[in-house]
């Protein structure tokens, strides 16, 4: 385990300029074109078989095989920026230290054996770059997903809440303001679809969310609006409550437009992402880490809170998703304030304390074979 130390002593100060640049060139979704580039080139410089893009216009994907084969331990890559914010949800954080904790098992793996797998997931934040990797298969002959997400505390992660957003268009026909009856009003669709579903969240059950805007409601206040429409995100515990909310809701959008003899349209404008699901086993080794590192970590946060697209992954292979302190708890993510703790003291101490763990819990499962098959069959037991 020294190997991984003098390693990560070797490169720490280049691996923080690597936060402090993505932090400085942030990129939103889909158009992370120079970060994945940046990112692609550094598995490139440390010895990585790598592809960029690889299934995705802004991804990439970085291989290296020991000469002894073993298991497929893959480290995810997260670097889209939210607008105006930066990185306020700290991404620019996530893609280096995974990259860093790769290289660092790089360092060992032909003594031990087994393959590392760097993939570049683009587009978290709302268009689902882990499900479009899933979806194309990505995945399908890893072993253990392993990623860390900055936060206000350590732990070895939580349940995250499933999310369909769906936008519902009401279509009807323009008439002058003085003669409603000559058109169908489609903003009368919108405001009766907004108050049936407003009264549909008293009967759902506790831990479920609905969050609605009307994102066209008309151009003119005197003319009749012949198209309107209104944006959800419909949140729950499980994609399968996720779903039956989601039907509710279309439902009474649909008694909405047949009563205004309006045509509705039903849109999924953003990507579907399932709720995660916690592996126990990989959890525990993860706390267990922490805690020979001197960090007390929080256990499993059992509260369902979140969305994100590590979810898709979480269904597909064994997945961890801890996290590592970069700031106080007065600090919000989706901030500037947090996007600057990144680069502060406490976010360059969080890169090098979270890579060794990364690092660290990628040995342990290439090494301990019986801690593999414990992590293997807690997930086939799952599904």
């Amino acid at each position: 385990m020294n190997k991984l130390l003098q390693k990560e002593n070797e490169l720490l100060d280049e691996f923080n300029k690597y936060v402090k640049d993505i932090y400085n060139h942030p990129e939103i979704g889909n158009e992370e074109f120079r970060t994945s580039k940046l990112l692609a080139n550094i598995l490139i410089k440390y010895g990585f078989k790598t592809k960029a893009p690889n299934l995705l216009k802004t991804d990439f994907l970085g291989v290296y095989n020991a000469k002894k084969l073993g298991p497929k331990i893959a480290y995810l890559c997260e670097y889209d920026a939210l607008p105006e914010i930066g990185h306020g949800c700290g991404h620019n954080l996530i893609g280096v230290t995974s990259i860093l904790a790769a290289i660092m098992l790089k360092e060992i793996i032909e003594e031990i054996g087994g393959s590392i797998y760097v993939f570049g997931c683009p587009a978290e934040e709302n268009y689902g770059g882990k499900v479009e990797l899933t979806k194309l298969g990505a995945f399908d002959d890893i072993d253990v997903a392993l990623m860390l997400h900055p936060s206000s505390k350590y732990s070895v992660g939580g349940k995250t809440l499933a999310i369909i957003p769906i936008r519902y268009t009401f279509y009807g026909k323009s008439a002058h303001g003085c003669h409603p009856e000559d058109g169908k009003n489609a903003l009368d669709g919108v405001v009766s679809t907004y108050v049936g579903i407003n009264m549909l969240r008293q009967y759902l059950k506790p831990g479920c969310f609905i969050h609605g805007v009307i994102s066209n409601g008309g151009k003119a206040a005197n003319v009749i609006p012949d198209l309107a429409s209104i944006d959800y995100y419909f949140r729950a515990p499980s994609i399968e409550y996720a779903n039956y909310i989601r039907y509710r809701a279309t439902e009474i959008a649909k008694g909405a437009a047949k009563m205004y003899d309006l045509k509705l349209e039903e849109t999924i404008y953003e990507s579907i992402y399932e709720d995660k699901k916690i592996n126990y086993t990989l959890a525990k080794e993860l706390k267990k880490i922490y805690y020979e590192m001197g960090i007390i970590a929080e256990d499993v946060n059992e509260t369902h809170s979140g969305s994100s697209d590590i979810g898709a992954v979480s269904y597909k292979v064994p997945t961890i998703e801890g996290t590592i302190k970069i700031c106080d708890d007065n600090i919000c993510a989706h901030s500037k304030e947090f996007a600057s703790a990144t680069i502060s003291k406490q976010g360059q101490e969080a890169l090098k304390l979270g890579a060794l763990a990364l690092a660290k819990l990628g040995y342990n499962l290439l090494c301990d074979k019986k801690l593999l098959k414990e992590v293997k069959n807690e997930f086939k037991e799952s599904n």
